[in-house]
């Protein structure tokens, strides 16, 4: 018997161990860090035995690179597929913010296991090509949002590229300040509110439309 993730853009598939290392891999990094984690803490939550795990994934580190392809890949999966079908350029926005902002925790636990994959991408080339595959399908996503809104007269950008990277550094820099509040519960929905009116300021949408965005700010940190 195998499984498939979702609809990982790697289109592998992984046997149920494998399956299962993977996610309880994302979960103590996304609550422990990777250096905090073990292998022997990796396959207990699994339900296996170390020795099943590194039959699989040979290293630590393979483990840890296959577990950030697979959530990556579910990102960049879910922008596509929230967006897909809609023909208004302005709600694409929405619709791909509301797929990045899915819950608190799961944004929260995100986050905190992809700036671990920043720091391995600094130091392990295998890491950094996962990290630039990672950007290269969100850019991608914003960028085919960008593009449409852009030949509809919708969005005022003379760059779809650059803008789509913009784009993710606006997003990207508002959860990094989201994960340093304290009440990052309560916040999530504010920040989700603020992200869109950002993203849809930049791309030059008018007042009126953005008006439409709820309006409620975050208060200071």
């Amino acid at each position: 018997m195998v499984t498939t993730i979702e609809q990982g853009t790697t289109d592998e598939v992984l046997g149920p161990t494998q399956v299962q290392s993977i996610r309880a891999a994302y979960d103590l990094i996304g609550r422990k860090g990777v250096h905090r984690v073990s292998l022997q803490e990796i396959a207990d939550r699994a339900g296996t035995s170390k020795g099943n795990v590194l039959y699989h994934f040979k290293t630590k580190d393979g483990l840890i690179l296959k577990t950030f392809e697979w959530v990556l890949s579910r990102t960049g999966d879910r922008i596509h597929e929230a967006i897909r079908g809609e023909t208004s350029s302005r709600r694409q926005v929405s619709l791909m913010i509301d797929a990045i902002f899915v819950n608190p925790e799961a944004n929260r636990r995100f986050y905190l296991a992809y700036l671990d994959l920043l720091g391995h991408a600094t130091r392990m080339t295998e890491f950094e090509a996962v990290a630039a595959a990672f950007r290269s399908i969100v850019d991608s996503a914003y960028a085919q949002v960008i593009e449409r809104g852009v030949s509809e007269s919708v969005y005022r950008v003379d760059d779809v590229d650059e803008a789509a990277r913009i784009v993710r550094a606006i997003i990207d820099g508002l959860f990094l300040q989201w994960l340093q509040e304290t009440d990052w519960v309560r916040l999530h929905p504010k920040y989700q509110r603020r992200c869109e009116r950002a993203v849809l300021a930049y791309l030059g949408v008018d007042d009126e439309f953005i008006d439409t965005v709820s309006s409620e700010s975050v208060g200071p940190s």
